[in-house]
């Protein structure tokens, strides 16, 4: 077994969890991470303190590609076949500017709909989002209702199915010789999603 595989998170408390390897917590228990402004799923809200800092380098990104975003927080969602994200709404921050969201992995099912007037059909839309695909949600679809109801198993593709395991240059490297070599194909069955939004006007 790999160091890699073999280390442990320790539980908080021993009586109600299990410790996990690295590689427990990576295939089953990873689901979401955040970045910059921490967001409280249990409150539905963003603390009062001061947010972490977005990371430098993708907020340059962000601004480059989106530049009428400023990049304040976001959720890093992981996903494997049989995952789903629930429709929901993305109301906790006190800004209207888009949210920004890009796919990588594996193809994920998005459904987005707008609220129409009483008594009509709601109107929605379906989407295969594949890897490298951006979904920019901005002016009446900024608070759309959305979800993820399917992640489609195998469709990774193969540049990155082997990802963290890949050398700099692009070639494999041989066995021993890279530190992420324990994951190589972790990412063939996973679809990771950067939601990305802006937390005040």
């Amino acid at each position: 077994m790999s160091p890699v595989s073999s280390e442990l998170f320790l539980p908080v408390n021993n009586a109600t969890h299990k410790a996990l390897t690295v590689s427990q917590f990576l295939n089953r228990k990873l689901r979401w991470m955040t970045l910059g402004g921490q967001y409280n799923w249990t409150e539905k809200k963003y603390p009062a303190e001061n947010a972490p800092s977005f990371p430098k380098d993708l907020a340059a990104f962000i601004h480059h590609v989106f530049p009428g975003m400023k990049p304040e927080a976001a959720i890093m969602n992981v996903y494997s076949p049989g995952d789903t994200l629930s429709v929901h709404r993305d109301v906790s921050e006190k800004s209207d500017s888009e949210l920004v969201s890009i796919s990588f992995g594996c193809d994920g099912i998005f459904i987005v709909g707008l609220d129409l007037e009483e008594g009509k059909e709601p109107k929605h839309v379906v989407i295969r989002l594949h890897s490298g695909d951006a979904v920019i949600m901005s002016g009446p679809a900024r608070f759309a209702w959305h979800g993820v109801p399917q992640v489609i198993r195998n469709s990774c593709p193969v540049s990155l199915c082997d990802w963290p395991a890949i050398a700099d240059d692009g070639s494999t490297p041989r066995v021993g010789e890279d530190p992420y070599e324990a994951w190589r194909g972790w990412m063939s069955n996973k679809r990771i999603n950067l939601n990305v939004r802006q937390m005040e006007d």
